[in-house]
């Protein structure tokens, strides 16, 4: 167990659940984070922590862990439309929880002023505006640096049911997925872009005007949000003495972006090694290091197949669902690293990842922002025009941009 102070740089979920485990166990703690509270990178995004990448229910370990899941609001779900390329829409749904929908952001309720609140009671001294040199500090919890994938999101009133759809299409969303998710009368649309784009406003444009003639969505525009993603995979977790957690370790779903479930356990296994109680480099390759390699796996697969076969994924699903009664169990399926996965990954490294050292001095294997294809390529149609249209009023009217990178 280490003695005097520690320091922590970075106060997301990462950052604020070591810190939290840390405090509770009478350890001088200090967060220094760049902006001006926890959450204000995410601008009100709705993002969700998954439940199939292991059999239990992740607000079990967190409780396990002395983290409160009841500190913030979330919304579970157990069914949610998946829409295939060919507007095909069907439903995987299971008995327990798939997921659950949580907002980011710096309101009360959001699970980054959640984890806040936890680290101020255990003890732990939160420091904003603050900018901390990393060589100072025994564990880093900042985001990222540089950008593998990016995503668009805009955010509405709405008067639709509180639900989640989850589109694959190549077009919409180059590479990978677009998405509904609907909570208490805020909506957000949101595509993922893995290839690089230029005027990638239009994916955005072309993504609301296709949710809008699928659902009655009574769309009132409030804000465009978006975010980016850096994928890499470092050769150890624990570098000079420091705990590498949640992105800045590389430590989140190559496939999906998920990031949360990673960060919070990150953090907490970070703690407990400071503490004596485990060892974080063992600790990481056991639990997330073999998830976080499927998923890269599946990235590559998906970065290629195109919308022929997120077709046949997606009815894979379905037949899957069928013959085992939860659809959930796909998705497990999906995160095992079986015979066939593991062959494919070196592939996978070699093709879609790039050897980096970082400024830090660690070496990285790390996934680099594809560039686009020909397919790419094609005219917006008149509701996508008629949208972006509409956005440039609402933003002459005081509607924010959140993503300086977006021409949306």
């Amino acid at each position: 167990m280490e003695s005097g102070a520690v320091h922590i740089l970075g106060a997301g979920l990462s950052g604020l659940s070591a810190a939290t485990i840390l405090a509770k166990a009478g350890i001088e703690v200090h967060v220094h984070e760049i902006r001006a509270d926890s959450g204000a990178r995410f601008d009100g995004d709705f993002q969700g922590l998954e439940n199939w990448t292991t059999g239990n229910d992740f607000f079990e370990d967190m409780r396990d862990w002395g983290l409160d899941p009841e500190s913030f609001k979330s919304d579970a779900f157990s069914v949610v439309d998946l829409i295939h390329p060919d507007d095909v829409i069907t439903q995987p749904r299971t008995e327990g929880i798939a997921f659950r929908v949580v907002e980011r952001g710096t309101d009360d309720h959001c699970i980054d002023q959640a984890f806040k609140r936890m680290a101020i009671a255990a003890g732990a001294r939160l420091h904003y505006n603050s900018k901390r040199d990393p060589q100072d500090c025994q564990i880093i919890a900042a985001g990222p640096k540089e950008s593998s994938a990016v995503a668009f999101g805009e955010v509405f009133h709405t008067d639709h049911p509180n639900h989640v759809s989850f589109q694959l299409n190549d077009k919409l969303a180059p590479g990978a997925y677009s998405y509904l998710i609907i909570i208490d009368g805020i909506g957000l649309i949101c595509t993922c872009l893995w290839r690089k784009q230029k005027k990638s406003g239009r994916y955005l444009n072309e993504t609301i005007a296709w949710y809008e003639q699928h659902y009655e969505l009574n769309r009132k525009p409030i804000k465009r949000v978006g975010g980016k993603g850096d994928f890499s995979i470092p050769d150890r977790y624990l570098h000079e003495g420091r705990y590498y957690v949640g992105e800045a370790g590389g430590l989140q779903d190559f496939m999906w972006g998920f990031g949360m479930r990673y960060a919070i356990t990150s953090g907490t296994l970070a703690a407990k090694s400071i503490l004596g109680e485990c060892d974080y480099e063992e600790e990481i390759r056991k639990q997330l290091v073999p998830l976080i390699k499927v998923s890269a796996t599946n990235r590559f697969l998906m970065n290629r197949i195109g919308d022929r076969g997120f077709k046949k994924v997606a009815e894979y699903w379905m037949r899957d669902q069928e013959r085992k009664g939860d659809g959930l169990e796909f998705m497990r399926w999906v995160y095992t690293p079986g015979i066939i996965r593991k062959m494919i990954w070196p592939i996978a490294k070699i093709f879609m990842l790039k050897r980096k050292r970082m400024s830090d001095g660690r070496m990285v294997t790390r996934m680099p922002f594809r560039r686009s294809l020909r397919r790419d390529s094609w005219e917006q149609s008149n509701e996508a025009v008629e949208i972006g249209e509409q956005w440039k009023e609402v933003k002459r009217t005081g509607g924010s941009v959140s993503f300086p990178d977006s021409d949306a």
